[in-house]
Formats: structure tokens, sequence, C-alpha cells
């Protein structure tokens, strides 16, 4: 029988999350988890001059002194809530997440833009920051913070869907069981780290959103890869540039 995580969630962690190194300040509220490497690397480069620091396996790309800070790569959950923990310790209030996603609704194809409503927690990490009362809890993004990308999105003109993704520690796992079961309970695509980072953000009084680019599909017995399709790589442009204007507004 493995501990229930859950039961010790009001006691402090021997390790804070930074440990006892200075670290570094973000000196800024907002942060962007960038899940990819092109894309952080596409962000940096169309963001104002600002001073990059090594953070974990990763980056971290802030604007100016006290400007929007950027994150990324990572994969995985356990991964991305280190970086989420880390975030939040050293000031960020909130967080929009910036990854990719497998479509397991025929209601998505590759290339659409999906602002997520939930992510059903289908991963180890969560449970250390919720209390789970049934297999697979629905953990929620800051609906002010979802409806803000929304209106982002349809600001620049931008078609995006919303929807409920299926987090997953077991990339080539990926069964039509287990397809079926998350696509019943109401999910639409499937990736890694949401559940968890939600969880963590709203364990920390953080506020968390997320969008995701739909890269490839599982809605059949056939995988249906996107990566290299024109409309998947112009939505990744999409979503960057309408964060890299989110971040310059001083509203959030």
């Amino acid at each position: 029988m493995s501990f229930p995580t859950w039961s010790d969630l009001n006691d402090r962690g021997i390790i804070e999350p930074y440990g006892a190194r200075k670290g570094f300040e973000s000196g800024s509220s907002l942060s962007v988890m960038v899940s990819t490497d092109p894309d952080f690397n596409y962000i940096k480069s169309n963001a104002t001059k600002g001073t990059t620091k090594p953070l974990f396996m990763g980056t971290l790309f802030t604007q100016g002194e006290k400007g929007a800070s950027f994150a990324g790569p990572y994969i995985g959950a356990p991964y991305g809530a280190m970086i989420a923990e880390t975030l939040i310790a050293k000031g960020a209030h909130t967080i929009v997440v910036f990854g990719w996603c497998g479509a397991i609704s025929k209601d998505l194809s590759v290339g659409d833009i999906l602002v997520v409503d939930g992510a059903l927690a289908d991963e180890g990490t969560s449970r250390n920051y919720m209390a789970q009362t049934e297999p697979f809890p629905r953990v929620l993004p800051d609906p002010g913070l979802q409806q803000r990308l929304c209106n982002e999105f349809a600001a620049g003109d931008i078609p995006v869907k919303t929807g409920t993704l299926w987090t997953t520690d077991a990339i080539y796992r990926e069964t039509p069981k287990k397809i079926d079961f998350f696509r019943d309970k109401g999910a639409v695509a499937v990736e890694m780290e949401c559940s968890a980072l939600f969880a963590v953000a709203t364990y920390r009084r953080a506020r968390i959103a997320a969008v995701m680019v739909v890269s490839d599909a599982l809605s059949t017995d056939t995988w249906e890869p996107g990566f290299r399709s024109k409309r998947f790589k112009t939505a990744r442009k999409q979503v960057a540039d309408t964060l890299l204007n989110l971040c310059r507004k001083d509203d959030l």
C-alpha cells in the first residue's frame, strides 16, 4: 500500500522550493512556461532584451529588469512541477503554460489551438498537492486567466477551442482502451504536465492557465503525427506572438 501523499498537505516540506541557495530572482509576477525548445527560442528571439540564466536543465529568460519571464523547455509532470514551484517561490503570481498536445477527439485537428479548461490527473505528481477523493480528478486552471487568454486570441482574430486534457506520465502507453476511457470522461487531448501544474499553482495560491497546440492525433487506432505541418507551425507562432503581446501589458 502506497503512502497517501495528500494526508500531509498542511505539513511543511523539509526542502524549500529553491533550497538554501539564493538562486535567481525572477523580478516579475508573470511567468510563461514554454514546454518545447523551438518555441522557447522563438519567444526569446522576438522578445525585448533581457537576461538569461540557467534553470535546472533549461533556461530562464527575463525581459528587462521586471518584465515577464519565460522558463523552459521541460517535459513531464515532476520536472514541470519543479519549475513551477521555483517560479512561484521567486515571485511569480501568474503562470501561463504553452505546450503541445495530442488530439484524442475527432473534434480536434493538427494545428488547432486549445485553451485548457481542466486536466484529468493520470500522473503521480499532483497527489502531493491536492486531496484525491476520486481516481482521476479534474484539476482546474484559474477561470479568469483562462478567459483572458481566450479574449487575447479573439482580439487577434485567432480561432481557439476550449477543452479538457488527459495528463499522463507514460508517453508510449496511450493505448486504445485508455484513450476511450479518458475520452468518455470528457478529455479531448492528451499531454504530460497540466494537471500537475494546475495542482501546484492552486496549492501555492498562484493563478495559472494553459494553451496547447495540437501536434498529432490519436483519435483513431492510427497515429497521425503533424509536427512538420504548416498549420501546426503557424499556430505555434500565433500562440507565441499572442503571449508576447500579453506579456507587454501591465494589467495581469
